[in-house]
């Protein structure tokens, strides 16, 4: 039965493309304040996190993945759970302007207010595009969401039930005292495979800046600190004068000290990106046509016998195979 609602959400709305992924209906079911199922509460308890503790979120396009990371009793982050994504729209690079079909790629903060319990797509949240860096630099766009149903015109779409966990913990976070929650939104896995892979592409110094702040999550487990200057992103940086006032303007002297650990995280995975390309072993990257979904998805509208819809709506979604030891939750010390 829940395949059969999922083919026909997938079918039903795949084509739908608006201005803005999310408009109103009322909310008559309650479904806003549906309970975390216990399946998630029981996966909580086992990694030592409680219902109300603080959470992030990881996207990432080329995988067509949401991760829900939790803060567990030692202070770090730890993998709640992966969600398969349904869809998600455009090409891998960020979103610049109202009406390309991007799907942001950067690093976003979600209050309260920015949950939409009476979404059309079941449940949202707004990603809060374009953020202070984004809108100095002038890009443009609006209502850029998580939601459900599986269309995509910017957003990313996930199943009504994936939504529904998400939606239901992120409450419990924010109403156990988080002010926002942090997502982070990649255009994929930042390894240096997949660095090196897609070392041609115009957004590549973007996503070298991006890289910063995923090397200091990984690393270190901790949410990190982002300022923005210089019209990129700073990470984990104290600034003379305090946070810098225009994104634009060259960023003030720092004061901090950078984590000696993650630096030589980053310059492992510079050397062994530069070292796969220079011997060509970097395989080409996807020049997706327009977004992706998650293959269970895509193999789902196969065997119903819409394969036409399953390859032009994700012919490029080839998930990156990694080892269970990439899911790993390694307790660095910060320094």
């Amino acid at each position: 039965m829940v395949r059969l609602i999922i083919a026909f959400a997938l079918v039903s709305v795949m084509g739908l493309a608006t201005s803005a992924c999310v408009s109103t209906v009322l909310d008559v079911d309650g479904r806003s304040v549906q309970p975390v199922p216990a399946t998630l509460i029981a996966e909580m308890n086992r990694k030592s996190m409680s219902r109300s503790a603080p959470i992030l979120i990881r996207i990432f396009k080329q995988e067509s993945e949401l991760e829900i990371w939790k803060r567990d009793k030692s202070g770090k982050f730890a993998l709640l759970k992966t969600y398969p994504m349904c869809r998600w729209s455009g090409k891998l690079g960020p979103k610049t302007r109202e009406g390309d079909r991007q799907a942001p790629e950067g690093f976003y903060h979600v209050s309260a207010g920015m949950l939409n319990p009476n979404s059309q797509y079941y449940l949202s949240f707004n990603l809060g595009y374009p953020n202070r860096l984004e809108s100095a630099l002038g890009h443009t766009g609006e209502a850029l969401m998580v939601h459900g149903a599986c269309s995509s015109s910017g957003c990313f779409a996930m199943t009504d039930e994936g939504v529904a966990e998400i939606y239901a913990v992120a409450r419990e976070a924010l109403k156990g005292g988080q002010t926002a929650f942090q997502v982070q939104a990649f255009p994929f896995r930042m390894t240096p495979e997949n660095m090196a892979k897609n070392r041609n592409h115009p957004s590549f110094e973007y996503w070298m800046n991006l890289k910063k702040g995923y090397d200091i999550f990984e690393v270190t487990r901790q949410q990190p600190r982002v300022s923005h200057c210089a019209g990129r992103y700073a990470f984990n940086t104290e600034f003379e004068g305090g946070e810098p006032r225009d994104p634009l303007a060259a960023c003030p002297p720092a004061i901090s000290i950078p984590n000696s650990v993650v630096a030589a995280r980053s310059q492992s995975d510079l050397r062994e990106m530069n070292r796969i390309v220079e011997e060509g072993s970097a395989v080409r990257a996807h020049a997706y046509s327009d977004g992706g979904m998650h293959p269970k998805f895509r193999e789902l509208l196969e065997r119903l016998g819409d394969k036409a819809l399953a390859e032009r709506v994700s012919v490029d979604a080839v998930p990156i195979s990694r080892p269970d030891a990439a899911l790993a939750d390694p307790h660095t010390p910060n320094e």
